[in-house]
């Protein structure tokens, strides 16, 4: 029996098909940094992950963060703005009712 860390076999690594579905895209990310099919395959996720967080969490957290740092809401207002619209899957444009009502309730 293999001790912990050994390779349990010699066959290429098994890619699990979490909910990543673009097997071109783990390839790529595979050869162009160093890591296996399955650690690529958890990095895509991750990222992917990252970019489907609701709008509504997405404000509420970056809220929360800019709050942290002593801002005020007119300053948080107009940065959470400018990054919603820059954005990979840019979110729809928000008035600050809007952000204030998400935030808020």
């Amino acid at each position: 029996m293999p001790g912990f860390g050994q390779e349990l076999g010699s066959g290429p690594e098994p890619v699990h098909d979490w909910a990543v579905h673009d097997r071109d895209l783990i390839e790529r990310v595979a050869s162009s940094t160093g890591l296996t099919q399955a650690e690529a395959a958890r990095v895509v996720e991750d990222v992917l992950a990252w970019y489907r967080e609701p709008v509504h969490d997405y404000v509420r957290r970056r809220h929360a963060h800019h709050r942290l740092f002593g801002r005020r809401n007119p300053e948080i207002f107009a940065l959470i703005t400018d990054e919603l619209a820059g954005r990979l899957v840019a979110a729809p444009s928000l008035s600050q009712r809007q952000l204030r009502r998400i935030i808020y309730g």
